[in-house]
């Protein structure tokens, strides 16, 4: 292993990426904080007390932390998130909203297992499959355990229910499976599995059969299980060029549902318009380029999984958020990186920047 300095073009990019957040969080949220709360700052301090600081303290933990000390702890550390993401279903602990398990509240602090389970996922994925290569040469075993972890996920997510969260990860497990030079057989087989299994989720589920539809046909219904597309396609149309400024969408003003979360894309083509858009579309890009190669550089099976496990996930995770606002892809639910009101996918992805630079500054051989 050899120093050097961290990734600085990484880091400017993240650096961009929260302050553009910061941003357009308050340029959305103010009127509604205001009529909420009498005060137009409560969802922007509330980011910033409850997402940012301690993301940047745990990022810059992560940094800091030897990388064989994380890959000895990875198992400890999903373990906690399991039985964190197994809490949500107690009634004094677990937050329900809209029917859905997804949240843990104590007192005036409330954390989305599920958002934390990406990134332990990542690390305890890297962790065995870095270990289980070095040792092993017949895959048979490995890929009946991994299958049995995603099992094991994928039955605590459903019951939340969380589909697409359990998307990403799956999607992201895939890959770093695949890198760790498994027989391609078994890819193949993972990949059919997960086709199977979410028609099988989406055939079950009357409101995730809808999304479907109205992804195929938007002018389906479109006051009802179709309005959310077609408010976020008019707020992006609306934008044209340049857009209508920062403050000045309308869209913002009770129109578009989750407009600080899920929808934040849609109103930022809005207010900054295709040019401000093609900006950010751009910066993921960038993250993207560096984090792969960041991966690439490293000849260690722990890092290199690791960093190309943490970029597939904030980079996909960010795709697919922005595809479903512009009618590419169904409606997904997942907030986009480094912009979307919610601490604790912010802090998750803090963190996983953190490890990115950490990964930098050493030259793995």
């Amino acid at each position: 292993m050899e120093n050097r300095r961290p990734d600085y073009i990484l880091l400017s990019v993240t650096v961009i990426l929260i302050i553009l957040g910061i941003l357009i969080l308050y340029s959305v949220s103010s009127s509604l904080s205001q009529e909420k709360f009498g005060f137009p700052f409560y969802y922007l301090n509330h980011q910033i007390l409850y997402g940012l600081l301690p993301g940047l303290a745990l990022a810059f933990f992560a940094f800091k932390i030897n990388l064989n000390s994380l890959k000895k702890m990875a198992p400890l550390i999903l373990l906690i998130n399991l039985v964190l993401l197994a809490m949500v279903f107690l009634p004094i602990v677990g937050f329900r909203f809209k029917g859905a398990a997804r949240w843990l509240s104590f007192g005036k602090i409330t954390l989305q297992p599920s958002e934390f389970l990406k990134i332990s996922f990542i690390l305890y994925l890297a962790s065995w499959l870095a270990n289980r290569s070095e040792k092993e040469k017949e895959f048979s075993q490995t890929f009946l355990a991994f299958l049995i972890v995603i099992g094991l996920v994928s039955l605590l997510l459903i019951f939340q229910p969380d589909v697409s969260t359990l998307l990403i990860i799956i999607l992201v497990a895939g890959l770093i499976y695949f890198l760790a030079k498994t027989p391609l057989w078994h890819s193949i087989l993972t990949t059919l599995i997960l086709i199977f299994g979410l028609l099988f989720l989406v055939m079950i589920a009357p409101y995730r059969f809808n999304r479907i539809l109205v992804f195929l046909n938007p002018e389906l219904d479109p006051m009802g299980m179709g309005y959310q597309i077609k408010q976020a396609l008019i707020a992006v149309g609306s934008g044209g060029i340049s857009g209508l400024g920062l403050g000045l969408s309308k869209q913002e003003f009770w129109f578009l549902p989750h407009s600080i979360s899920d929808s934040i894309f849609a109103i930022f083509a809005e207010e900054t318009g295709f040019l401000g858009s093609s900006i950010l579309i751009l910066l993921y890009l960038i993250f993207a380029w560096r984090g792969f190669k960041i991966g690439n550089e490293s000849q260690n099976k722990f890092p290199k999984f690791l960093a190309f496990g943490i970029t597939s996930w904030i980079t996909l995770q960010a795709f697919i958020n922005i595809g479903s606002m512009i009618g590419i892809l169904p409606l997904s639910g997942v907030p986009l990186p480094f912009i979307s009101y919610g601490g604790s996918h912010l802090i998750t992805e803090l963190i996983g920047v953190g490890i990115l630079l950490n990964i930098s500054k050493h030259i793995f051989l």
